[in-house]
């Protein structure tokens, strides 16, 4: 792969600056209901009379803007129609559609003589890149890529998550299926997947023996109340800690605590019975409870106790229910999905409107339609309170903006330029994205539980940290995963995934027994710059319409003289050189700084 870095000391530092984009706030307003439901159960009641159009869409900028909020990139055809439209509208539209699903992807690259390669091992990722830049329910998708990043399981491990696709398949389901649901009813089909149960090794977990001195796995109990839940410290609805009288934060439990929860998660076991076959369809299903397994022991946790002698399931739904009912539930979440939609450090203020609507139920949209099912925890509420919120839309502040993450500028790459043949079977560059010499950054597969960064991140000895901010997308952005980035976006935005040798490569797939033909890969991802090329012999137009689509018109002044300077040293002799000069622009602009930081 080539290496282009020549220009990039200028610029390319990472800095978190003040950001914003307009639109306007929504106010609940009095209407006559007019109901109707969507597939998550998500009650919408449109206003009875005609209410003026939000202005969300008034712009392409504050579209642009919009749009990289709530997908995974900004499309020209989206700019081009959705401008001077209503966003409430779109906003219905999207949690309508029918969601895309991941356990397809495992069907279409199981091997038919029940084999094993490469390609129906990496069929989640193929999945989940296909869906991200080419689905329709963009929002479904981006809401629960971020739901990933909180509700974290990982197939990097080389084990039956790795081995067995329909796991993570599944969980990925799970993810986009409840993405407009309730979280109390995400939060039961996780602790029920078999994703969740291998990943956190409480599937197959047994009741204690005091013989032998045996204790149940107490990782899923820990890890549901620290990650997925509750936190570590009580919060007030606008997710700051609350103090005691000698002002320091409130533990919300002890190991006391977890080792009573840990008792309510055994007995979990495959659904063999439900399973045609072995291992991918037992993945697939929700787990069952084992009676022989559960223990019967009274379970106490967080002030509650669960009677002696209750069954494995309902046990979880009183366990769940418990947890679910905790104050902190609201802000630990929200804020969380803020920080994975909209920017790093939300307001206070921004954090307890979302969370109220969390709470409520309900959201009223700019435009008077009323959406939610007007029950704690609704997340079509909370994400309509997120996006649509006057923080969200409105002028920068001085703690606005984020990391754009690796992938989502990967996808938006691909978007923005309507990138023929997205056929990420044919690209094994995106098979696994997670070294720094790539993205340093895959789907569903981080690390760790904490996920690739740290909600609370803050780089040390930084302005960020100085200023009591945080970001958390640095912590996967170093020395290496810079120009990392800087070469894998030059692989697919100069085209040389289409140099591939096709003979080289069918050997390769016929070796691994992958029934792919090899000459379909010249085709794949291939963009062909149509309307950019129109505009490579005006640089300042070129950039102009590349800040709009790329960064809703973010670049500085003077990040667009530099780059403007570069690329007016580029010949322009040659056919070929329209093209050059259209692809580093792009790459210029990918790369720069004032992109990077997403406002």
């Amino acid at each position: 792969m080539r290496t282009i870095i020549k220009y990039f000391s200028v610029w390319c530092v990472f800095t978190l600056t003040a950001t914003g984009c307009g639109g306007g706030s929504a106010q609940e307003t009095e209407v006559a209901p007019t109901n109707q439901h969507t597939t998550d159960n998500t009650e919408i009641t449109e206003p009875s009379q005609p209410i003026a159009m939000d202005n969300v869409f008034a712009t392409p900028q504050s579209t642009a803007s919009f749009l990289h909020q709530t997908t995974f990139g900004a499309t020209p055809q989206q700019l081009n129609t959705l401008v001077g439209t209503s966003a409430s509208k779109w906003f219905i539209d999207q949690i309508a559609l029918k969601p895309s699903l991941k356990m397809s992807s495992v069907a279409k690259y199981t091997p038919e003589d029940g084999g094993f390669n490469t390609l129906f091992v990496e069929s989640t990722s193929i999945g989940f890149w296909q869906d991200a830049i080419t689905g329709e329910d963009q929002l479904r998708q981006r809401v629960a890529f971020a739901l990933s990043e909180i509700l974290v399981v990982s197939n990097a491990g080389g084990d039956e998550l790795t081995d067995i696709p329909a796991a993570v398949a599944r969980f990925q389901d799970i993810l986009i299926e409840h993405a407009f649901g309730n979280y109390r009813e995400l939060i039961e089909a996780v602790t029920y997947s078999p994703a969740m149960g291998t990943y956190l090794t409480y599937l197959g977990n047994q009741k204690g023996d005091e013989q032998t001195g045996r204790m149940p796995d107490e990782n899923y109990a820990r890890e549901i109340l620290q990650l997925f839940t509750l936190g570590l410290v009580e919060l007030n609805p606008d997710g700051s800690e609350k103090r005691d009288s000698n002002d320091q934060a409130i533990e919300l439990y002890t190991n006391k605590d977890i080792t009573g929860l840990a008792r309510v998660f055994t007995g979990l076991v495959l659904d063999e019975s439900g399973a045609e076959q072995a291992a991918q369809e037992e993945y697939a299903l929700p787990m069952v409870g084992d009676p022989e397994l559960h223990s019967t022991k009274a379970k106490s946790f967080l002030g509650y106790t669960i009677a002696a002698g209750t069954d494995v399931n309902q046990s979880i739904t009183l366990a769940l229910d418990h947890i679910f009912s905790h104050s902190n539930v609201g802000p630990f979440v929200v804020k969380q999905l803020i920080q994975r939609l909209v920017t790093s450090n939300p307001s206070p203020s921004y954090v307890a409107r979302a969370v109220e609507s969390f709470d409520s139920g309900s959201y009223v949209l700019p435009d008077g339609t009323k959406v939610g099912a007007n029950q704690r925890g609704d997340l079509t509420a909370t994400i309509a309170a997120i996006i649509f919120d006057k923080e969200a839309r409105s002028e920068k502040t001085a703690r606005s903006g984020k990391l754009r993450e690796p992938i989502l500028r990967f996808t938006q790459w691909a978007r923005a330029f309507e990138v023929k043949n997205i056929t990420p079977e044919y690209q094994e560059p995106l098979w696994d994205t997670r070294s720094a010499n790539a993205l340093n950054q895959h789907p569903y597969r981080s690390s760790s539980v904490f996920n690739f960064f740290r909600p609370g991140y803050s780089a040390p000895g930084t302005l960020i940290s100085q200023n009591q901010l945080v970001a958390p997308e640095f912590q996967i952005t170093n020395a290496s995963s810079i120009p990392g980035y800087i070469n894998f976006m030059t692989y697919y935005i100069f085209g040389y995934q289409q140099d591939v040798d096709v003979a080289d490569l069918q050997a390769d797939y016929d070796a691994e027994n992958i029934p792919l033909d090899a000459r379909q890969a010249v085709y794949s991802f291939l963009a062909d710059y149509e309307y950019e090329l129109t505009l490579a012999d005006d640089p300042k137009a070129l950039l102009a319409h590349l800040n709009l689509l790329l960064s809703a018109d973010q670049l500085t002044e003077h990040t667009v003289n530099k780059i403007t300077q570069i690329l007016e040293t580029l010949p322009m002799e040659e056919p070929q050189d329209s093209l050059i000069r259209v692809q580093w622009a792009i790459l210029l602009v990918m790369t720069s700084a004032d992109y990077l930081i997403q406002k």
